[in-house]
């Protein structure tokens, strides 16, 4: 009756331990991504918000930190692609490519901004830095249009 028992004892064991192991977990979509970076905004976890941030998402906050004479985490915090007052954060339009995917989410002024993610070690981050960049290009492609726009009506008799 023991050995019965210890044999069924150890077989659960046993199954239950290749159950947790076996079949690769999936990871994470950009989308499902947000949302566990939205919850860390509101709890202030700090901590979850870095680790869903890119790696050059990362070395930009510590070059502003540095800068500014503040911890990264503080920059984390204060960075957030919504405000904390935000009650609901509306998604649509994730977009997967490869190892980059977008996703557009709508800002508290009811505007969607699209938001970029890099796959890294086989996990989606929130890429930060390459959202300032497409906001740093999408400004220079404005001001060399007004540039030519000032340009044609110098020429204008």
């Amino acid at each position: 009756m023991k050995k019965s028992l210890l044999r069924s004892a150890i077989l659960f064991a046993f199954l239950s331990l290749l159950a947790a192991c076996g079949g690769e977990s999936k990871p994470a979509t950009p989308i499902e991504t947000f949302k566990t970076y939205t919850k860390a905004i509101k709890a202030k976890d700090t901590t979850t918000m870095k680790l869903l941030l890119s790696k050059a998402t990362i070395e930009m906050h510590q070059l502003e930190a540095q800068a500014q004479g503040v911890t990264v985490d503080d920059i984390v915090k204060r960075e957030t692609l919504f405000t904390e007052s935000q009650k609901t954060v509306k998604l649509r339009n994730e977009k997967i490519e490869g190892d980059a995917a977008t996703l557009e989410v709508e800002n508290s002024f009811g505007s969607w901004e699209m938001v970029p993610f890099v796959k890294e070690d086989g996990v989606w981050k929130i890429d930060k830095k390459g959202y300032a960049q497409r906001m740093m290009d999408e400004a220079d492609r404005q001001n060399k249009e007004l540039d030519e726009k000032i340009n044609q009506m110098r020429q204008q008799p």
